[in-house]
């Protein structure tokens, strides 16, 4: 079985995000793997270990993008691809889904493509399913589990109502949530083994395609306005002096 996981290089979680001349910033916060996208990887190395496969690891970005795919090899992941091309700058989610099946298509007989649940920093969460659109493969999201027989894929979907139970051929587009189980940690030996790794670059000649033309523009980037709070406790000898003095201070307020 031959298994494609789609990784992301975004800012630290702990990044105070801001936008600065137009531009956005992180400041010095260090960029680490997109946090959903390891319970991708987790999904896609335990689907290897159950069916004897292999696992690819791709990821779009300039040369720091490097190190996500060197994180998910150190969890176990066989071999990498990065993707890169000056015009691919100002992609957007689209532009990245139109790609990103390019590559699984260059990489040829991919059973199952493996996706985070969405990017902590444009928190679209739809590249998975525009990805399975341009490859003409199913979409089983927010999958919980996963369970093949032979070609046939059967997913529990995690929603807000509890459980769905969906089911189809591969090959097949999944993007995991967190109930799928915790990510393991890289090993010693993993993370030697991919310090020593040598990543090969795609550029959109390689890939046998042009540019997308970018659908989602963004003409201009501030900062929200500062919103001035105060957190007052309201006090009193009982729950209903409480509920008295709290309906006393909503009336004064306006806010009924």
């Amino acid at each position: 079985m031959k298994i494609v996981v789609c990784v992301k290089q975004v800012p630290d979680s702990a990044a105070t995000v801001v936008a600065e001349n137009g531009q956005v910033s992180w400041g010095d916060a260090p960029l680490v793997i997109n946090p959903w996208d390891e319970y991708a990887v987790e999904a896609a190395l335990k689907t290897k270990e159950a069916h004897d496969g292999t696992v690819t690891v791709v990821s779009m970005g300039g040369e720091n993008a490097k190190e996500a795919l060197k994180h998910a090899l150190a969890m176990g992941c066989n071999d990498a691809i990065l993707i890169s091309d000056p015009a691919l700058e100002a992609v957007d989610t689209q532009g990245t889904a139109q790609v990103l099946a390019a590559a699984i298509k260059k990489i040829g007989e991919v059973d199952m493509a493996f996706f985070g649940r969405q990017a902590i920093d444009g928190d679209a969460g739809i590249t998975p399913v525009q990805t399975a659109r341009v490859l003409g493969w199913p979409a089983l999201t927010l999958a919980a589990t996963i369970d093949v027989e032979g070609d046939t894929v059967k997913v529990e979907r995690s929603i807000e109502e509890g459980r769905q139970t969906v089911s189809a051929k591969l090959p097949a587009v999944f993007s995991l949530v967190k109930d799928y189980g915790e990510p393991r940690y890289p090993s010693f030996m993993g993370i030697r083994k991919a310090s020593r790794a040598e990543i090969p670059v795609w550029s959109l000649a390689d890939l046998g395609i042009e540019a997308p033309a970018a659908v989602v523009e963004w003409p201009q980037i501030i900062n929200p306005p500062k919103k001035d709070v105060t957190c007052e406790i309201v006090e009193g000898g009982s729950p209903k002096e409480i509920a008295e003095a709290l309906v006393d201070k909503i009336l004064a307020e306006k806010v009924l």
